[in-house]
């Protein structure tokens, strides 16, 4: 336990390092900073304010076009499927073409030179 009189010499010792580090800094320092920070803090409040304004209105727009983009996504695989069904069944039927008449379809760099399409089978 400290004694009455450490306590004492201890906070004398305090007062004069607070005495010194007062004597290093100038009060008008002092409240220019004390100004400069109030006016950080004001443009602070107000960008958050503005940015859960920003977030309040994103999330409205997001429950408005959450549903369609729902729909749509569902839309677009389904319509995939489909797509991946008749290319099936027409890769089927031209295997079943070439094996009864050879010649149906030209050769690769006829093809090539007729058909400049994008292959739309193969993922880029």
């Amino acid at each position: 336990m400290e004694s009455q009189q450490e306590r004492r010499s201890t906070r004398a010792a305090a007062e004069e390092i607070s005495k010194e580090f007062k004597s290093l800094v100038s009060s008008d320092d002092l409240n220019s900073l004390k100004q400069l920070q109030h006016l950080i803090l004001g443009r602070l409040q107000d960008s958050n304010a503005v940015l859960s304004h920003f977030n309040l209105y994103s999330e409205n727009c997001f429950a408005e076009v959450s549903d369609d983009f729902s729909r749509n996504t569902q839309l677009l695989r389904s319509m995939k499927s489909d797509l991946d069904y008749i290319f099936l069944k027409l890769r089927s039927m031209k295997t079943k073409l070439l094996a009864t008449n050879p010649d149906a379809f030209p050769d690769d760099s006829t093809v090539e030179a007729l058909d400049r399409r994008p292959d739309l089978e193969q993922p880029k």
